[in-house]
């Protein structure tokens, strides 16, 4: 299983970013793939993107909200918000999972031999902070005397971004580098902390920041894929949490197997010697998904 997850990140990141012609032609593809939704977290600005990324999307929806309103119009971003309600309906975070460049990428830095750090419970919280701050508040809120805002998460935060457009377009365009200002240094410090915070806690980006993790992450109790725990199979070997890339817990009752943390990736499943994880798909039967959790963490 893992194996096969491993192949369709490496398939999804290819044809995330297909567009390789980009050294010869135009900065940025342009063609009518561009106007639809990739799932996961993958920079628009991208040379070699393809399409765009739903979070940008949701910040430029938002930041054009007052312009588009005083022009006696209603643009909500219902196509992107739509887009993020079917495919976290059909998964939750199955996509932090298995299809996400920037969470391939961050797997793969853990495995560098560096010392190794913990996560602090707490911190699990924060992706909604960012998510109301720099993707919805600032976005209707800070804006210029023409009433639009800005993709402030893109701007400000956002590590995707910076690797995968902010420097190719800087090492293609010399041009460009004379304008780059203090800004880039700021999000190029971002993204240096970010990657080597990520050889030191697996998955640190995802657990604490990312917010389209978060948006998914709240489909997990009612997606129709989901993962079902069985309390009377289970011989508390601690197994699930040893292998979960997100410290999910729920053999002891710390976490419920639909937690918003879960990313599907399915290694509790794997790994579980007596099968107490099962994989469901199907509309969510409430009295099967909750009670044998309540049961257990009472025991």
């Amino acid at each position: 299983m893992e194996r096969l997850r491993r192949w369709c990140q490496v398939l999804f990141a290819l044809a995330g970013n297909a567009y390789w012609l980009f050294p010869w032609r135009a900065p940025l593809y342009q063609g009518p793939l561009k106007k639809a939704c990739f799932p996961g977290l993958n920079c628009y600005s991208c040379p070699a993107a393809v399409g765009a990324c739903p979070l940008g999307g949701l910040q430029n929806a938002l930041a054009a909200l007052r312009p588009t309103l005083r022009a006696g119009q209603l643009q909500l971003g219902g196509y992107v918000a739509g887009f993020l309600g079917v495919v976290g309906s059909l998964g939750g975070r199955f996509v932090c999972g298995w299809i996400c460049p920037f969470g391939f990428l961050q797997e793969g830095l853990y495995r560098l031999p560096v010392p190794k750090l913990g996560l602090w419970r707490p911190l699990r919280w924060m992706p909604y902070g960012f998510l109301l701050v720099f993707v919805v508040a600032l976005p209707l809120l800070a804006v210029d005397r023409l009433g639009y805002g800005a993709p402030y998460f893109c701007k400000l935060v956002c590590p995707a971004g910076t690797l995968e457009a902010g420097l190719p377009l800087l090492a293609l365009h010399p041009e460009l580098r004379a304008v780059a200002g203090w800004l880039f240094v700021h999000k190029l410090a971002v993204l240096v902390a970010l990657l080597a915070w990520c050889t030191m806690t697996l998955r640190a980006f995802c657990r604490t920041i990312c917010p389209l993790g978060a948006i998914y992450g709240l489909f997990n109790r009612v997606s129709f894929l989901r993962l079902r725990f069985h309390p009377d199979r289970c011989v508390a070997c601690g197994a699930c949490r040893t292998v979960c890339p997100t410290g999910v817990s729920f053999f002891d009752g710390v976490d419920g197997p639909n937690t918003p943390a879960c990313i599907r990736c399915l290694r509790c499943q794997a790994t579980c010697p007596t099968r107490a994880v099962t994989l469901e798909f199907g509309p969510v039967r409430a009295a099967e998904e909750t009670a044998p959790e309540k049961d257990h963490a009472k025991a």
